[in-house]
């Protein structure tokens, strides 16, 4: 990557690198929410079922993101110290390990998808939806965890747009095979929820061959075969170093939440209807936080990589005013609109009332997870990568878990008392990140970085 280019990463606008990732990370959803609404056609049940599903398919993903997130830190410290033979060596066993991992986790599903749901307790009349859902989706996921590298590759290098352009073709391929598949139409045999998993398989495979191609023309990286078996250890070593303890929050943050949408499981089929359709509302709004906290990440890896440790002090304080107002904005917006847009999930008038409730709440709930978000990736940037994780089990196991438990099953208070238990959680988080981020304590962490890349 020339240094021109380097340079223009560093000094980007905060809103010229977030709305190419917001964009892109709205259509990685985007599959899961046009799924559902397609499949609410089939009934709740249905919904219900693929709601079980889609948490193991998720728990996957996110064991996927760790060597994403370890390569892109460890990238932008290398393109911040103009570093290009050190970054194609990182992307190469990104490639490589995902490739690797994603096989095993893909047979592993395919094998035993139906003894996966069972031990989450899946309501056996749901059983007929979510195991043949599963067994596809999870089968083809070492495709998405090959897509999760070469998608973190371009990000690093601060190509944003191309990965953004990749996912929404990903998206319009996805919605216009979902409408053919799922009901039979041009011919097609009604194939139900079978149908939602192959629309999402084939166009990720799509979407796979593309971000090859990108990553190859755009980046002049020489993608090969070789880089499924040439690994460098010393490379992962690094990777996982901040990988890890990433993919330690993340794995804990989906655990706490499969065990969470067990208690909502107990509550019966209509709430874990609702509590679904909420989750998929949410998780467009949880979008901005996220692209806000990616993009404040790349910018800081490549600060921590060039030496400029006050710039990227100063970078996350602006990108956190920033997240936090448009978060509060985009909520307002949702909560107005949240009866009409769970309309289009469910013609229940119980499930749509509860789940507006639901949204009002996260009006306290969203800000406080868009704080703790942008936090945690600028501090993962700098290489102080464990604080997060340990201060994630200690709030999501001692928050989270019991207050859903206590307020929605032992006191009765529902989806109501879970939603307060979320909210809890994000807010002791988020605030534990901030004041670890102005105490600089991680400067000792970027020096380190800088010391290495420098060398």
């Amino acid at each position: 990557m020339p240094s021109n280019q380097i340079n223009k990463v560093r000094n980007a606008s905060l809103f010229a690198m977030t709305w190419p990732i917001f964009i892109e990370q709205l259509s990685h959803i985007l599959p899961g929410v046009v799924d559902t609404f397609m499949v609410s056609h089939l009934g709740d049940s249905a919904v219900a079922g693929l709601a079980v599903a889609n948490q193991i398919v998720g728990f996957c993903i996110i064991l996927f993101s760790f060597v994403g997130i370890g390569s892109a830190v460890v990238l932008t410290h290398y393109l911040g110290a103009g570093d290009r033979a050190g970054a194609e060596r990182v992307a190469a066993t990104a490639v490589g390990i995902n490739f690797w991992l994603g096989m095993v986790v893909s047979m592993a599903i395919w094998a035993f998808s139906a003894d996966m749901l069972r031990l989450l307790h899946l309501p056996p009349q749901l059983m007929p939806y979510a195991q043949p859902f599963l067994a596809l989706m999870g089968g083809t996921l070492f495709i998405e965890s090959i897509n999760i590298a070469f998608g973190s590759v371009l990000r690093a290098h601060g190509h944003t747009r191309e990965a953004m352009f990749v996912a929404i073709g990903m998206n319009v391929l996805n919605l216009i095979l979902n409408v053919v598949l799922i009901f039979g139409l041009l011919g097609a045999p009604k194939m139900g929820v079978i149908g939602a998993a192959l629309s999402t398989v084939i166009s990720r495979a799509v979407a796979c061959v593309a971000l090859a191609w990108l990553v190859r023309r755009q980046l002049k990286l020489g993608v090969r075969l070789s880089w499924l078996m040439d690994l460098s250890r010393a490379t992962l070593a690094r990777i996982l170093r901040i990988g890890l303890p990433a993919a330690g929050e993340n794995l804990c943050w989906q655990a706490s939440f499969m065990v969470i949408t067990y208690f909502v499981g107990q509550m019966g089929v209509a709430q874990l209807a609702t509590f679904s359709y909420a989750i998929q509302l949410s998780m467009i709004m949880m979008m901005l936080g996220i692209s806000i906290g990616i993009s404040t990440e790349i910018m800081i890896g490549h600060m921590i990589g060039a030496g400029e440790f006050d710039q990227a002090y100063r970078q996350l304080l602006r990108s956190l005013r920033v997240g936090l107002g448009v978060t509060v904005a985009t909520t307002c917006v949702v909560v107005l609109l949240a009866p009409w847009l769970l309309g289009f999930f469910s013609k229940d008038p119980a499930i749509v009332a509860g789940g507006a409730v639901l949204l009002r709440i996260s009006l306290l709930l969203e800000p406080g997870r868009t704080f703790n978000l942008v936090v945690i990736n600028s501090l993962r940037a700098t290489g102080d990568a464990r604080f997060p994780v340990l201060m994630g089990v200690c709030s999501m196991w001692g928050v989270a878990v019991p207050l859903a438990w206590l307020l929605g099953l032992h006191l009765g208070w529902g989806l109501i008392g879970v939603w307060i238990a979320f909210t809890c959680d994000e807010w002791v988080r988020g605030l534990a990140m901030y004041a670890r981020w102005k105490s600089r304590v991680w400067e000792k962490h970027a020096r380190a970085v800088r010391a290495h890349v420098a060398a």
